[in-house]
């Protein structure tokens, strides 16, 4: 039996299909977060699982096996220095869809894919908000001590 040995060609020439998952796999290890509809994201996340799981050891011949999917040396890099050994304790399901709904045009489902690790970068930004905030608000408030003060 040949289970799961077929692939979604996704009404596309082999050619294009092949640019278009290996540009997605790279922008998925360079964001860590990529959204697009629902077929694509089944099927690039194949890639990128695979990838993923030669990157957990850092040879040569990994390194040159995943050089032939990812072209820019520089997510390359990240994946066998930063993603590889961040997923060293996971034996698979490394990447995560999330249904975000249907787009506006073509109602295709829209979804979010991800690696199982990702955090987001708002809640850093949340933390330092609130003090500027309050930075701010220390120095109305010692502008207005100061206007007070002339007053008298």
């Amino acid at each position: 039996m040949n289970h799961m040995t077929g692939f979604n060609p996704l009404s596309r020439t082999s050619a294009h299909r092949r640019a278009m998952s290996r540009n997605m796999v790279t922008s998925l290890f360079r964001y860590e977060r990529v959204t697009t509809t629902k077929a694509k994201a089944l099927e690039v996340r194949k890639a990128a699982e695979k990838l993923i799981t030669r990157a957990k050891v850092d040879t040569v011949h990994n390194r040159r096996i995943a050089a032939k999917y990812i072209a820019d040396e520089k997510i390359l890099n990240k994946l066998f220095t930063d993603i590889g050994p961040r997923m060293k304790d996971r034996n698979g399901g490394y990447t995560r869809v999330l249904k975000m709904g249907f787009r506006q045009g073509d109602a295709a489902d829209v979804v979010i894919l991800e690696l199982v690790d990702y955090k987001l970068p708002d809640s850093e930004d949340q933390n330092e908000k609130p003090a500027k905030k309050s930075a701010k608000a220390d120095s109305k408030k010692a502008d207005a001590k100061k206007t007070e003060a002339k007053k008298e």
